[in-house]
């Protein structure tokens, strides 16, 4: 999962259309492509100029995005002869949206995209009622709040609101979180996330999460609003990760039992 630094189970965060690089882009789709047909080791993939029609990209473009899947192993050349899928088994088609409690940060890395935030609020409240009934603490314990506006390569995705029970990590109230990680952050004191309850609906932005997001007031938007536990089915955090629709992708992979 993924929001800010938890995005869900499942985004990752995401990705805005743009944000990824080209080649990268087209790596994904000859990757879901050698698995979608079910590609086996030693199968030819189509000629260069092949798939540079299909993928619409340049020859340079192409051996960067080839070039990479080299690295991972997937792929193979042979002078002379072309592409082949390597002897390792290509693994499932990549996923903007992880299966696995990831952190925004983490996402991105795995994106090959440079994650940062504009921070809005970072400061200690007391749990309101319904606060403390999600997180299972007494009405007026301190939490963290931190408020980030999220940005992948400085396109702004995301507006990520987060309650954080304050005694978990006391010194969390002085990181700066423009460039840290928030699951990074709890690792250190030794918080381990482990599981998240999150729902997705789609809304419209009002005029203050238009402003944030530099998008217009009524535009599409997917909210993430999850509640994340730590080990011993403790809850840990609340989090609400507003994306940007026209700047964030879900894709992931269904399959018959």
């Amino acid at each position: 999962m993924t929001h800010d630094d938890v995005t869900t189970a499942a985004t990752a965060p995401g990705a805005a259309h743009g944000a990824d690089p080209l080649w990268s882009r087209a790596a994904d789709r000859i990757r879901e492509e050698i698995a979608r047909r079910g590609l086996t080791a030693g199968s030819k993939l189509p000629p260069e100029r092949e798939l540079c029609t299909r993928l619409d990209i340049s020859r340079v473009t192409l051996r960067r995005a080839l070039h990479h899947l080299v690295e991972q192993d997937l792929v193979t050349s042979s002078h002379g002869r072309g592409w082949f899928v390597a002897a390792q088994q290509p693994p499932t088609p990549a996923r903007e949206w992880p299966k696995d409690l990831e952190s925004f940060t983490a996402t991105a890395r795995r994106k090959h995209m440079r994650p940062s935030s504009l921070v809005l609020r970072h400061d200690t409240v007391t749990a309101s009622l319904d606060d403390a009934d999600r997180l299972d603490v007494p009405a007026g314990t301190p939490l963290m709040r931190l408020e980030r506006v999220r940005l992948l390569n400085d396109v702004r995705i995301a507006l990520d609101r987060t309650l954080l029970v304050a005694d978990l990590a006391p010194d969390l109230t002085r990181t700066d979180f423009r460039g840290a990680s928030l699951f990074e952050e709890l690792r250190r004191w030794g918080v381990e996330p482990e599981r998240a309850e999150a729902t997705i609906e789609a809304r419209t932005a009002d005029a203050e999460l238009a402003g944030h997001l530099g998008i217009a007031e009524g535009a599409p938007v997917l909210v993430l609003d999850q509640t994340v536990y730590a080990r011993e089915n403790r809850p840990m955090l609340l989090s609400t990760v507003e994306y940007s629709g026209d700047r964030y992708r879900l894709r992931t992979t269904l399959q018959t039992d």
